[in-house]
């Protein structure tokens, strides 16, 4: 059975940073292709970031590049981490993880019907 679990979400002051894992059970990681996801109140669900785990190949939303790094954690192997840094309010949102039915982002790694696996996601807040 696929699972796919969030960790790391929390309550953050704007400009501080917090790391997000995302463990995922039952696949082979290198298999998928792994996102990030985001909603905020009141909003639509919106990608933040996909890797490729096979190429290391990574895509991210205009509004957290630069901030936001992705990557494959080097020690346990099945996680993913999303690293977020000088967050804004702006950022408070539900965080979900997703595997990506393909093994690879694209360009159309934001369509939500790409991921078959989704985890249920961890709050961030993000104080002013």
């Amino acid at each position: 059975q696929v699972q796919v679990v969030e960790s790391g979400g929390g309550l953050v002051q704007a400009g501080g940073s917090l790391k997000l894992s995302c463990t995922a059970s039952g696949l082979t990681l290198e298999d998928f292709a792994m996102a990030w996801f985001r909603q905020a109140p009141g909003k639509e669900r919106e990608g933040a970031s996909c890797i490729t785990i096979r190429s290391g190949v990574v895509y991210y939303a205009a509004s957290v590049k630069g901030l936001f790094t992705v990557s494959r954690d080097n020690v346990k192997h099945n996680t993913v981490n999303l690293q977020m840094n000088s967050l804004k309010p702006e950022d408070a949102a539900i965080y979900y993880c997703a595997a990506n039915v393909y093994s690879y982002c694209s360009d159309f790694w934001r369509l939500e019907g790409r991921y078959r696996y989704w985890g249920q996601g961890t709050q961030v807040t993000v104080s002013t």
